[in-house]
C-alpha cells in the first residue's frame, strides 16, 4: 500500500504547518525530526519514517545520538545530507544544555556537575576525561577535556590537570569522565586514580571535590558514595 504523502494531510497536521500554528512544543519527536529530513521514502512519510527511527533508538534522544552517520543511512530514505542534519541538530541540543548549565556556575552538589558534563559525555561511544575548574565561591571558571580514549579507558594525566588548573587560577578540581557501556560503577583504576588525585590536592592546596563518572542518564558521585575523605 502506497503511503500517503504528507502534502494531502489536512494542513494543521502536517508538521511545519503545525509547528507555524501550534509552537514547536505541540510537536512530537517523530514530526520535529521530519522537518528536519524534509521528505520519507516510497513507503512511508517522513513522519513515519521518523517514528521507526526513533522507535530503534528505544524514543530515547540520548540512544539516537549515539548513532552514527552509517548507521542513520541504513533507513531507506536517510541519505548522507539527511542523516548530517539530524547528527548536527541533536549536537545543537547537547550544546545548549552544556551552556545552560555553565551559566548556572555555581556548584553546590554533584547534580549541579552532573547538568553540565551529561550533555557533553552521555551519548559518546568512546571514553573522555574533563575536569570542571571551580574558584573559591564555587564557580565555574572551565571545563577543559583532558583525553580522549576508546570504548573501554582514557588516560588521566595529573600532571596536566594540576598545571591547567594553576594556570587558570583554580581553587579547586572537579573530575569527570563517561563510561560508554552504561555501568557507572567505577573501576578500581577509577579508584586508584581518584585517590591518588585527591591526595596530590592535598599537597598543592587545589582540592579536587568530587569525581563524577556518566553513564548515560545514570552517573556515579565519589563523594555522593563518601569515598573522598575530607
Amino acid at each position: 500500500m502506497r503511503k500517503l504523502d504528507i502534502k494531502s494531510w489536512a494542513k494543521e497536521d502536517r508538521p511545519r504547518e503545525k509547528l507555524m500554528l501550534q509552537g514547536r512544543q505541540n510537536l512530537s519527536l517523530a514530526e520535529l525530526i521530519a522537518i528536519l529530513i524534509g521528505s520519507g521514502n516510497d513507503e512511508e512519510s517522513a513522519v513515519d519514517l521518523s517514528k521507526r527511527i526513533l522507535n530503534h533508538a528505544n524514543n530515547n534522544l540520548t540512544e539516537l545520538a549515539r548513532l552514527s552517520i552509517n548507521d542513520l543511512c541504513k533507513f531507506k530514505g536517510i541519505g548522507e545530507a539527511k542523516a548530517i542534519t539530524i547528527a548536527a541538530a541533536l549536537e545543537l541540543g547537547r550544546r545548549r544544555q552544556h551552556s545552560e548549565a555553565i551559566n548556572r556556575s555555581q556548584i553546590t552538589n554533584s547534580k549541579d556537575v552532573v547538568a553540565i558534563f551529561q550533555p557533553l559525555l552521555a551519548d559518546l561511544p568512546h571514553e573522555e576525561f574533563w575536569i570542571l575548574l571551580l574558584n573559591r565561591a564555587n564557580k565555574v571558571i572551565s571545563t577543559e577535556r583532558i583525553s580522549i580514549g576508546g570504548i573501554s579507558g582514557t588516560i588521566a594525566d595529573s600532571r596536566v590537570i594540576f598545571k591547567r588548573a594553576i594556570e587558570a587560577l583554580a581553587s579547586s578540581i572537579i573530575l569527570a569522565h563517561n563510561h560508554p557501556s552504561g555501568n557507572a560503577q567505577p573501576s578500581e583504576a577509577d579508584k586508584t586514580l581518584t585517590k591518588n588525585m585527591h591526595q596530590s590536592g592535598k599537597i598543592l592546596d587545589l582540592p579536587v571535590l568530587d569525581h563524577i563518572i556518566i553513564a548515560g542518564d545514570r552517573f556515579f558521585s565519589f563523594a555522593d558514595a563518601g569515598i573522598l575523605a575530607p
